[in-house]
């Protein structure tokens, strides 16, 4: 292989890489609405929900892309992020510039098949999402929400993109629980921060450990009791008054407690790697599913 070849096959590795395909596991939460609307099965609703997956997955590529052009330099200080493409110098900061427009224009082409609705979903992701990669990201509780809204928004995408009408509970625990899993990240950070005096991102300095205990202490407790409530929803709509739904709440508070158990040792620095790597919660989750699934679908 030539030089030239060797630095070409770098370059499309890095912006694979920069373009993060390991995240698009979060956009999976696009199917949360048909599933618990009972409307999993219906194709119409998988092909509109498929495409709302297609699209975010660009949007937030493109995201990543501009994050990591932004933070080059802080990144090459940090004692992982330094290997990231964009700051490894692998990935030119323009081509990253072009290939993210790029990128965003694909996903609200693609979002159109779904409706001009899902179109302003992902607008509005796009918009707050550069607005924290320009520097929201360095304020304090406003980082934490922001981040937060990506994954609230993907549920709602999901909800958009196939006419299906969102329950106030539902949205609650989404909510709660993605401020419970970004708290609980920058729980991590800040205790790689305290152990190490590495400065992952500005708004750090302005928590503290306990801090932050404090907000994913507080988001757990506020999903659960909104989740507990959307059981019930869910047993008195059922024609047969099944009490799966309750019955899933046991493993939905045993996945919250054992997730917990990560935040606390610092280990939530990355939630999709516990989510592929957690044999017990990956248990957990499927039986949290197979409850609600029989709930909903019985």
């Amino acid at each position: 292989m030539t030089a030239t070849a060797t630095v070409e096959t770098n370059l499309a590795v890095g912006l694979l890489r920069t373009a993060r395909p390991r995240q698009w596991v979060k956009n999976v939460l696009v199917l949360a609405a048909p599933f618990a609307a009972n409307r999993i099965l219906d194709p119409a609703v998988l092909t509109d929900a498929g495409i709302a997956f297609v699209a975010f997955c660009l949007v937030s590529s493109a995201v990543y892309l501009v994050n990591d052009a932004i933070d080059v330099e802080s990144d090459r200080a940090h004692p992982v992020k330094r290997n990231r493409p964009i700051a490894a110098g692998i990935v030119p900061v323009p081509l990253a510039y072009v290939l993210a427009g790029v990128l965003l224009v694909l996903s609200l082409g693609i979002g159109f098949l779904a409706g001009w609705q899902l179109v302003v979903v992902l607008s509005v992701y796009a918009a707050v999402q550069l607005g924290y990669c320009l520097g929201l990201k360095h304020q304090p509780v406003i980082d934490l929400c922001i981040v937060a809204s990506g994954f609230l928004l993907r549920a709602i995408a999901g909800g958009v993109a196939a006419a299906i009408p969102l329950s106030q509970w539902f949205l609650l625990v989404t909510a709660f629980g993605s401020l419970f899993m970004v708290s609980g990240k920058r729980y991590a950070e800040i205790t790689l921060f305290e152990q190490t005096g590495a400065k992952i991102r500005a708004s750090l300095s302005k928590y503290s450990s306990s801090y932050l205990r404090f907000v994913w202490a507080t988001s757990a407790a506020i999903m659960i009791t909104t989740y507990c409530l959307w059981a019930f929803e869910i047993r008195e709509r059922s024609p047969h008054n099944s009490v799966w739904a309750v019955i899933s709440i046991v493993p939905f508070v045993v996945a919250v407690l054992r997730y917990g158990v990560d935040i606390d040792q610092g280990g939530a620095g990355e939630p999709e790697d516990i989510a592929l790597k957690d044999r017990a919660l990956q248990i957990l989750g499927a039986a949290w599913i197979a409850c609600l699934g029989l709930s909903v679908y019985l």
